[in-house]
């Protein structure tokens, strides 16, 4: 039996995400440093004001000075990750592909999409993605939304005749009139109303994925790397 290696098995301990995170934020925030170093700061001096105040000894002090570098600690750390959600859309933003990053990503349980687009004009980098879920069938076109009219319309078409009388949103990523930036598409998406339960959602899905025809052979636009481009989280 083949021996395994270590390499393969190990995996990123907890100070080295944390550090990853910091990396990846600081390429954005510059300034993150100050900021992670200031909270910390905040949460010890709060604690000796708590000591002083409730328990005006030297142990007294000592712990509540600890408790508060802890509740400095994880203050920095949840402001540390919901700025690098907000870095990583920022490095995502007009990326082709990132569309897909997010629907496969960041829409939870209650919908299903693939990181791979289901339509793609292989000469303009247009791409299609789908999503299915509980407020239904969402479309979303990444690219010139005047080359994307053929292939909405076919995906829309395509979904109509396989799932008739589940809702189909069309969406289309983008900073102008009736786009939806990148930043928001996943919370537009999970603000739909629900009109079908969970057992038509799976129904639909099988549908779909039965009559799609296979992707493999069709270019994939490049420019984005789903394991670069998402932002380290610590477990």
């Amino acid at each position: 039996m083949a021996a395994r290696t270590p390499e393969a098995e190990k995996r990123p301990g907890f100070f080295s995400q944390i550090r990853s995170l910091f990396t990846f934020t600081r390429e954005v925030y510059p300034w993150l440093g100050w900021l992670v170093g200031g909270i910390v700061v905040l949460g010890i001096a709060l604690g000796v004001l708590l000591g002083l105040l409730l328990q005006p000894d030297v142990l007294g002090i000592v712990l509540w000075s600890i408790a508060g570098l802890m509740i400095g600690l994880v203050a920095a750390m949840m402001t540390m990750t919901r700025l690098s959600t907000t870095a990583m859309y920022q490095k995502l933003d007009g990326m082709p592909g990132a569309t897909g990053h997010v629907l496969s990503s960041m829409l939870g349980r209650n919908w299903r999409a693939t990181e791979m687009p289901v339509g793609v004009n292989p000469k303009t980098q247009e791409a299609v993605y789908r999503a299915v879920g509980r407020g239904g069938i969402v479309i979303v076109g990444e690219g010139s939304r005047g080359r994307l009219t053929r292939l909405m319309r076919d995906e829309k078409m395509k979904a109509a005749r396989v799932a008739a009388g589940v809702p189909v949103t069309e969406l289309y990523v983008g900073h102008g009139t009736d786009e939806v930036a990148i930043a928001d598409l996943a919370r537009t998406i999970k603000k739909l109303p629900k009109a079908i339960d969970r057992a038509t959602m799976g129904a639909v899905v099988q549908r779909i994925e039965s009559v799609s025809q296979s992707l493999a052979s069709l270019p994939i636009p490049k420019g984005i790397d789903p394991t670069k481009a998402r932002a380290p989280r610590p477990r």
